[in-house]
């Protein structure tokens, strides 16, 4: 009964969860503005998890620090298909200002693992995170579709 509940409602949602791979939080909190009434990411029918197995989308922030290369992959192989990452901010893209020499940084994060979407900015505006969370979800949305025929 509950797992019938749950697919309905997955079949019109798309549920996001944020991994912060090491970095200065400001990423993270342009993405939980996105909670706040100003943008009411739910209205949107977006949900947030903090758990990688209900991920339709994968929300990566900060730069990937030594103790996360190996940890990266393990949450993405954790969440189901179709897997979609979109990359927050200059930091899972370049390192930004972690990545100086010497320095602990393995950027990009696309060197670990696949990136569908990167959003430059240090950090982007919180519209334009939902902008692209919007532009794959529909794909994340159909893809499911698809896997479970």
């Amino acid at each position: 009964m509950l797992d019938s509940v749950k697919d309905a409602v997955r079949k019109t949602s798309i549920h996001v969860c944020i991994v912060n791979c090491g970095g200065c939080n400001g990423c993270d909190i342009e993405v939980v503005a996105l909670l706040s009434p100003r943008y009411d990411l739910e209205q949107y029918g977006i949900y947030v998890h903090n758990n990688p197995r209900e991920a339709d989308v994968l929300l990566l922030t900060g730069a990937v620090t030594e103790q996360w290369k190996d940890n990266l992959k393990r949450v993405y192989d954790k969440a189901p298909e179709p897997k979609i990452v979109v990359a927050i901010g200059n930091c899972p893209q370049s390192g930004d200002v972690f990545n100086q020499e010497g320095g602990h940084v393995n950027a990009p994060a696309s060197d670990f693992i696949p990136v569908d979407v990167a959003i430059s900015g240090c950090p982007p505006r919180p519209n334009e995170i939902l902008e692209a969370i919007l532009s794959v979800g529909p794909q994340a949305i159909a893809n499911r579709g698809r896997e479970k025929r």
